[in-house]
Formats: structure tokens, C-alpha cells, sequence
């Protein structure tokens, strides 16, 4: 059944004349007639009794209408709402851990303030797990921190992380070189994550293999360790504890003739449907980057 169908019906039952409600409607009364053939049919039997050129509305058409026609007036007024507010709908995006924790969700909080009408549902996983996601059309948008040369999606730069190593050892100098840092307890983020990529990607030149202690998917966590254990180190995202650097819970070590940055990327499937929700939250994202 089509609206402009049930739309005629609903015209007919109020006024039965198929020649005053075609001057009404502007329409041809064989476009009145057709469509209401139409809508018999799919219904496999007919609404109305014809007496001559007279139409009746019958007891199936008088269920009909009974039992749709509150749907239809809900149908109308959602297709006028889409049309007043093109910026409306729901929204599913992932963020690796970094953006997830501290970037993003002041971001979406602005966002949905401005348009109420939206819903913005936010997985946080790591990078690897968001690639495929996107791949596989579960999420219209996804937030990383690892370069994605992956023919399907698109990719766009958003902002600038500086990755850097941090310790609450006070005996470690501020600067050093990495071969200095082996005997320490290294607790890097898994296997997937953006941050633990690019770091091992970066200092690849220097060693070929980093004895990992442990690892971790949770800030608090590492946090929580870091400042406790003067043996512990790991390198993290300077976004995710500049409240520790502030307060000198944490001091960061830097690494001689190694610095380690990043960008964070947007990406989203080639063949993803842009709507105006989809395009303004993109571009209030890279404006507040």
C-alpha cells in the first residue's frame, strides 16, 4: 500500500463523489479509480459497494479504515517532521579509547544540544575493531588513531596526538635514550589499539623486539599502577594524562631522538549514505578537533 493509496481512501470516505473530489484534489477521476482498484487489490477484496456510479462505503471498508487509519496520520506526520528537519535520526559511531575517554564525549554532549532531535549511539574499542565495524556496515562513523589505507573506506584527518612515556620514577632523567628504559616494567595497551601500533611502529628502528610486561584496555587502571609502581612505564596519549602531569602524579620521560606523533582520523564506508546528520556531526567533529 502506498500513502497517496490509503491517502484517496481516507478522501473518498469523507466524500464518496469521485467527480466533486476530483475538482477537489485536482485529479483525474480515472486517478481516483485506479487507485483505489489498487488498493483493493492488495487487500484482495473490495471497501466500498458500487450502486451505479454511487460508492458505499462497506463493513470491510469501514474496518479498514478503523484499524489503519491512526497509523497513516502517524506516517504523515513522521514524513513531515523528515521534511522540516533534515538534521534529525540516529547516529552509531566508535572511538578508540583515547578520543572515546577524553575527546569525544564533550563533543557529542555540544551536538546534542544544539539538535535534540538526534540520537547518537558511542561504542569505545580500539582501532582495529572499528576498521572492520566500518567495513561491515555496523557503524556509520568511525574515530582512530592508526593509519587505514583500506580501499573501501574514506579517511580523514581530524587532529594531532603527541604519544609520549610517562613514569612516577623520580630517580628516571627527563630525557633518555630507550635502551635505558629495558630493564623497566613495560605495560603497553593490546594488540589492535591505536596507540600501541604506532609506538611499536615508531621505535622499531631502535629495537626490534620490547619485553611487555603486561598489558592493559583500561586508563584508570594504568593510572592507577603507574603512580603506585616506580618500575612500571608505558607510553600513552599526553591527552590522557595531563591531569597527572599537572599534579606531578606522573613525569614524562622523553626519548632521545625519538618523537612520537600521530593524527586521528575519521573514517566511514565509501558507499555510506551522507544524510545532513551525518555530514553536520562530521564537520561539528573536525571543527571542534
Amino acid at each position: 500500500m502506498t500513502l497517496k493509496e490509503l491517502e484517496l481512501f481516507y478522501a473518498l470516505c469523507e466524500d464518496s463523489h469521485v467527480s466533486r473530489l476530483s475538482r477537489k484534489l485536482e485529479l483525474s477521476q480515472s486517478a481516483i479509480s485506479l487507485a483505489l482498484k489498487s488498493l483493493e487489490k492488495k487487500l484482495e477484496e473490495p471497501l466500498f459497494d458500487r450502486f451505479g456510479k454511487k460508492l458505499v462505503l462497506n463493513e470491510r471498508g469501514r474496518i479498514f479504515k478503523e484499524k489503519t487509519y491512526e497509523n497513516y496520520l502517524s506516517l504523515r506526520d513522521a514524513e513531515n517532521f523528515f521534511k522540516k528537519d533534515k538534521i534529525s535520526g540516529v547516529l552509531n559511531i566508535a572511538s578508540s579509547k583515547t578520543i572515546g575517554n577524553f575527546i569525544l564525549p564533550k563533543i557529542v554532549y555540544d551536538y546534542l544540544l544544539m539538535y535534540e532531535n538526534t540520537t547518537i549511539k558511542k561504542k569505545i574499542t580500539n582501532s582495529a575493531s572499528i576498521i572492520q565495524m566500518v567495513k561491515d556496515g555496523k557503524l556509520d562513523m568511525g574515530f582512530i588513531e592508526i593509519q587505514c589505507k583500506d580501499a573501501e573506506l574514506i579517511k580523514e584527518v581530524l587532529g594531532e596526538d603527541e604519544l609520549i612515556v610517562v613514569s612516577c620514577d623520580e630517580e628516571l632523567n627527563n630525557e633518555v635514550y630507550l635502551d635505558e628504559l629495558y630493564s623497566k616494567k613495560w605495560i603497553l595497551r593490546e594488540k589492535g589499539s591505536g596507540t600501541r601500533d604506532v609506538f611499536i611502529k615508531e621505535i622499531s628502528d631502535v629495537t626490534t623486539s620490547l619485553d611487555v610486561f603486561m598489558e592493559y584496555t583500561d586508563f584508570e587502571e594504568i593510572k592507577m599502577l603507574l603512580e603506585k609502581n616506580p618500575e612500571i612505564i608505558t607510553c600513552i596519549s599526553k591527552v590522557a594524562v595531563l591531569k597527572e602531569l599537572k599534579t606531578k602524579q606522573l613525569k614524562e620521560i622523553k626519548l632521545k631522538n625519538i618523537n612520537i606523533k600521530r593524527n586521528f582520523y575519521c573514517i566511514y564506508h565509501k558507499q555510506k549514505y551522507k544524510s545532513k546528520l551525518f555530514n553536520s556531526f562530521k564537520t561539528f567533529v573536525k571543527k571542534s578537533f
